[in-house]
Parts: C-alpha cells; structure tokens; sequence
C-alpha cells in the first residue's frame, strides 16, 4: 500500500486493519459519497498495492502452449480459492508478524480482587441517573494502561532505518482494542481501533473513551484516525472462553496482551461450591504478553 505524500499515516500504521482501508477504499471507487468526508480526503489522491492500476488495453495474441509447459502448469485444486483484496493484505501482514522475534510472558492471577471491584463500581453506577456498566476488559484495559505508564520500554518498538537499527519510543499510549465483528455474508473478523493517548486519562475518561469507540464500531462510523499509529494491543479471546493464548503482534507496536477466560482451575471445574469457599480456591486468569525481543 502506497499513501499519499502529504498523508501522515503509513502503511504499518493501520495494523490489522488494512483490510477495511481496502474495503473502504473500494466503497469509494463505486461511490466516493458513500464513505464519510474523512475517508473522502484520506483517499483523495491514495491508491493502494492489493488494488493494481488497470495494464493498458493490448490486442490478444494467441500463443501456441508446449507440451513442457502444459505439464509445468501448476495445478490448483478445484476447492482452492484465491485471496483477494482486504483478506490478501491481512495475509500479508501476518507473514511480516512472523519476522518480527517476540517472547511471550504468561502469567496466571487470582480474579477475586477483580471481581470483586468490578461488583462496587457497578453498583455505583447502577445508583447514578446515567447508568452504565463496566466489564472486565474496561478494568483489564486500564490496568494495561498504568502497567505500560510504569513500564514505558513496553510501549516501544523496533525499526530499521537506513540499515540502522532504532527504538521507537513513543511519547503516548495508543490502546489498540481488538473487536469481533460479524460481516454481511456472516463471517467475522476484527477490527482494531485505538483510544489515543490513554496514559491522559483517568479511568471514567478511558470508559467513556472505551464506549464510544464501541458505539461508533457497531455503527461503522469509524474514520483512518481511528486506526493509525496504534502502540499496544488488547485482545481478549477469553470471551469465546480460551484460557491461554499468544496473539500475533504487529510491526510498529510494542507488546499485545492476551486476556483468557475467567474460571476455576480445570482441577477445581466440578467441584462444589462449598467445598470451593472452604479451601479458599476462586476463579483466575491467564494473561499473555507478547513484545519484540529487539527492544
């Protein structure tokens, strides 16, 4: 994907995300004023690689085919299906996560104190004319926050300018939220936008940032600012109930934290609520955290 010059994104700054830059881009090609005014002037004078310029009309010339070539002739199977457009970028973009030397840390906690906070602040809200809840990945989410404010080399990445290598450290916390969204032919996929500049908020600010950016997803009404220059990843595949898992992080961010399920040690599954209380055993989480061993 190429932008244009006086774009302040790159390529690597959409992330997972440049599948719907292509989508939309399309959209815009069939009808420029079927995408917002945002899009409109991200694309004015944009074209990307997945969407190759038409070759010059050429008048056909019949080749006669050799036996050698037809036997050379690579062979596609009849269930194959090419990828095209957005899903071919996507595709692309996970070869490059594959070159990037990232170590993973897994670290297992106690979800009492979680909870537990979770039950007092909702009952809070439940108490205020404007309602609301908060869920685990918005406590979760935070916490990524003030950990990665603590830890600032976790917010850095890796890159290679001019044949040097460098150590991008970034001035704020762009928090990149994986969503699970279902297309229209009924697959799903995710989007990830970020809340920009999370390290300067405080925790109702970073909820209602959170909420928003949720309402505007559901209702596609995201612009290109809210996909660039994200630094850190939170997905959480624990909603589709997986314990553990090591997501791919992408080129230009610095750490991906996977969060799993909220449950009882497999041991303990079955086992009856008393006898649970009595041994003092609850619920826990595995966390995962993914970053580039360069930096």
């Amino acid at each position: 994907m190429t932008n244009r010059p006086d774009s302040p994104f790159d390529a690597e700054d959409f992330g997972p995300n440049i599948w719907l830059v292509d989508q939309m881009y399309r959209r815009y090609l069939d009808a420029p004023d079927s995408v917002s005014p945002s899009w409109q002037e991200f694309f004015a004078d944009y074209r990307p690689e997945s969407i190759p310029e038409p070759p010059p009309p050429t008048p056909p010339v019949a080749e006669p085919v050799s036996a050698t070539d037809a036997e050379t002739a690579v062979q596609i199977p009849e269930h194959a299906s090419q990828l095209l457009g957005g899903a071919a970028v996507i595709a692309d973009r996970m070869e490059e996560s594959r070159r990037l030397p990232t170590a993973t840390s897994v670290r297992t906690f106690p979800a009492k104190l979680l909870e537990v906070n979770r039950r007092i602040i909702n009952n809070q809200l439940a108490r205020l004319t404007q309602g609301g809840k908060v869920s685990f990945t918005h406590l979760i989410g935070w916490a990524v926050v003030k950990a990665l404010m603590e830890r600032p080399a976790m917010n850095a990445a890796f890159e290679e300018i001019d044949g040097k290598p460098y150590v991008l450290k970034y001035p704020h916390i762009n928090l990149g939220l994986a969503v699970d969204m279902e297309r229209k032919d009924g697959s799903r996929t995710l989007l990830v936008p970020n809340i920009r500049a999370a390290d300067e908020m405080d925790f109702r600010q970073f909820w209602l940032a959170y909420e928003e950016m949720i309402r505007r997803v559901r209702a596609g009404q995201m612009t290109p600012d809210d996909f660039a220059e994200t630094t850190a990843t939170l997905t959480n595949p624990g909603t589709v109930g997986t314990v553990q898992s090591v997501p791919r992080l992408m080129p230009g961010q610095g750490v991906i934290v996977g969060v799993g399920a909220i449950r009882y040690p497999p041991e303990y599954e079955g086992a009856d609520p008393a006898s649970l209380s009595e041994r003092g055993i609850g619920r826990v989480i595995t966390l995962t955290s993914t970053y580039d061993h360069r930096v």
